[in-house]
C-alpha cells in the first residue's frame, strides 16, 4: 500500500515555486442567461487560477457543459461558448492545479449521473484524504476518469446509498477531510458547502430573486449582486428558485480561515472580515513599519503583490512611496509556465528597475511574501544593478516554515527557505543588506485578530506556525492513514 501511496501522490501532486491560488467557484440560481453571470463572475475570479475555466448549466430538462483551457474572456463569449449553456442555473470554476494534471478532463465543474438525478460540482480547496479515499473508491469497484480530489467528492455522492440527493451529500461530505468550498447544481438545487473550519472562502449574494454563491466579494460586485453574509464554517446552505435554507450537520467548531486570502490570495477590492483585502495589507504594512528599524530614502514594492503592504508602511513612516520596480501587465504569471527555463526568466519578463528612481537611493523593498527565495534573489540584484545604494527586504507575513495541504500550492518542506535556513542565512542568499519579517504577533494584530484572546477566531496559520487545523493523513505512513481514517470515519457516524 505504501508504494501505491507514493505513486498517487506523484501523480496527484504538483508544486511550483510560488504559494499560487487555490481555485475560484461561483453560483447563480433563477435567473434569466445564467451562464452570461457565471461566465462574468469567474472573470472576475480569474486571479484564483488561470490554467482552464468551465460552467455547467440547467434548464429544468437537461444539462449542459463547456470546459476550456486557459482565460474566461478568451473562451466564454456570447458568439461561441454562451448561447450553448441553455437554462436559468448554473455553475462555474476557475482552475489552478493543486491536484491532479493540467489536462482537459480535470477542469471543472465535474459532473456526474446518480440514481436522484444528475449533479455538477465545482470545488476549491484540497482533500487531505483523497489518496485514502480513492483508493477504497477503487478496492470497491469505481473507476476514476480524472486525476483530480473532486472526482472523489462525485464518486462519493453517486455511490451513496441514501435516497434524495442532499442526503447524499452529506454523506459524502461526512467522509472527506481537508479546506474546501463547494458549489453544487442538482435538478432543483444551488448547494454551497464550507468546510468544517472554513478554511476555504464562500460568500453568499442576492442579485434581485436571486442568490448567488463565490469565492469572493468581487465577483458578486461584478454583476451587481449584494453581498448578503459569508457561508459559515461548516454550514450547507441550500437554494431552491428564491429560497434559502441553512444546515449545519457538522460538531460546530471555531472557525480558522486561511490566513493567505488576507495576505495575499483575494483580490484587493474583495472583503474579508469586514475590510478590503487592501485595507488589511495595508495594516500588515504598517505593523511592518512598526517593527523596522532601517532608515531609508524611499519604500518600494514589489508589485503588485506587495503594494498595498508597501504603501502602509511608506505611511506610517512618512517616507516616499516609490515604483522602483515596474511590472510588464502583458506577461501572463510565471508560476503558470511548465517550464524552468521559462520561469528563469519570469523576473526579467516580469519587472524591471525603474533606474532614475532608485540610483543611489537607500531602499526598503516590501513584499508580501517569500518562499523559495528565487525570485526575491533576482530583483535585489536587479536593484542593485540599475544604482540602488543599499537594498533592505521587509516581508509583510512571518516565516514560511511549513507546506500546505488545503488547496494551496507550495513547495515542499525542503524546498521552503525559512525551513531550512535562519534569517542571516536566507538575507545572504538573496543579497539584501538585511531582512526582516513581519511577526506572528504583528501579523494577527493587522488583520483585527487578538492571538492571545482566545475568544477571537484563530486563523488557519499553519504556514508560519505547523499548527494544522486538520490533520494530514495522505501525507502520513500506512498505519497512520489507517488508523486516524477509521478513527474519522467512527466519528462521522
Amino acid at each position: 500500500m505504501k508504494k501505491h501511496i507514493k505513486t498517487l501522490k506523484k501523480k496527484l501532486k504538483i508544486y511550483n515555486p510560488k504559494l499560487n491560488e487555490e481555485c475560484g467557484v461561483f453560483g447563480i440560481s433563477n435567473i434569466k442567461d445564467a451562464s452570461a453571470l457565471v461566465a462574468l463572475g469567474l472573470h472576475s475570479l480569474q486571479h484564483r487560477g488561470q490554467e482552464g475555466c468551465g460552467i455547467v448549466t440547467f434548464d429544468g430538462e437537461r444539462y449542459y457543459s463547456e470546459k476550456r483551457f486557459g482565460l474566461v474572456g478568451d473562451n466564454f463569449n456570447k458568439e461561441k461558448v454562451l448561447d450553448n449553456l441553455k437554462g436559468n442555473f448554473g455553475i462555474g470554476h476557475n482552475r489552478y492545479s493543486t491536484t491532479g494534471n493540467n489536462t482537459l478532463r480535470n477542469i471543472q465543474p465535474f459532473f456526474a449521473d446518480t440514481n436522484a438525478g444528475g449533479i455538477g460540482v465545482a470545488h476549491n480547496g484540497n482533500l487531505t484524504n483523497s489518496i485514502y479515499l480513492r483508493n477504497k473508491l477503487v478496492e470497491e469497484g469505481a473507476i476514476f476518469y480524472t486525476t483530480s480530489d473532486t472526482e472523489t467528492i462525485v464518486q462519493l455522492i453517486a455511490k451513496s446509498k441514501r435516497i434524495k440527493t442532499i442526503d447524499k451529500i452529506i454523506d459524502a461530505i461526512f467522509q472527506i477531510q481537508g479546506g474546501y468550498a463547494l458549489v453544487m447544481l442538482t435538478q432543483n438545487l444551488l448547494v454551497g458547502v464550507r468546510d468544517p473550519f472554513g478554511i476555504r472562502p464562500l460568500v453568499i449574494g442576492k442579485l434581485k430573486n436571486s442568490y448567488v454563491l463565490a469565492s469572493e466579494t468581487c465577483a458578486l460586485d461584478i454583476i451587481g449582486a449584494k453581498f448578503i453574509r459569508e457561508v459559515e464554517n461548516g454550514e450547507i446552505v441550500l437554494i431552491e428558485n428564491d429560497k434559502l435554507k441553512s444546515i449545519k450537520p457538522f460538531p460546530e467548531k471555531k472557525i480558522r480561515p486561511c490566513v493567505f486570502e488576507y495576505i495575499y490570495f483575494a483580490r484587493p477590492d474583495s472583503i474579508l472580515n469586514g475590510k478590503t483585502a487592501y485595507e488589511h495589507r495595508k495594516n500588515l504594512g504598517k505593523e511592518l513599519a512598526k517593527e523596522n528599524d532601517i532608515n531609508a530614502d524611499i519604500i518600494v514594492p514589489v508589485p503588485d503583490s506587495g503594494n498595498a503592504a508597501a504603501l502602509g508602511f511608506a505611511q506610517h513612516l512618512g517616507k516616499n512611496y516609490e515604483h522602483g520596480l515596474i511590472r510588464n501587465h502583458y506577461v501572463g504569471r510565471t508560476f503558470i509556465e511548465p517550464s524552468q527555463k521559462i520561469r528563469s526568466l519570469g523576473v526579467k519578463l516580469k519587472l524591471n528597475a525603474n533606474q532614475t528612481t532608485i540610483e543611489n537611493k537607500k531602499i526598503i523593498l516590501v513584499d508580501d511574501s517569500l518562499v523559495r527565495g528565487t525570485t526575491s534573489h533576482k530583483i535585489v540584484k536587479m536593484l542593485y544593478d540599475a544604482g540602488a545604494k543599499e537594498v533592505h527586504v521587509r516581508i509583510a507575513c512571518p516565516e514560511i516554515r511549513h507546506p500546505d495541504f488545503y488547496g494551496v500550492d507550495t513547495p515542499t518542506k525542503k524546498e521552503l527557505l525559512a525551513a531550512n535556513k535562519n534569517n542571516d542565512e536566507i538575507c545572504e542568499y538573496i543579497g539584501a543588506k538585511s531582512l526582516k519579517f513581519l511577526s506572528i504577533q504583528g501579523m494577527y494584530k493587522a488583520i483585527g485578530f487578538d492571538q492571545r484572546n482566545e475568544n477571537y477566531p484563530q486563523l488557519t496559520d499553519h504556514y508560519f506556525t505547523g499548527d494544522y487545523p486538520v490533520k494530514p493523513i495522505d501525507e502520513l505512513g500506512d498505519s497512520k492513514i489507517t488508523q486516524l481514517s477509521l478513527l474519522s470515519t467512527a466519528s462521522n457516524n
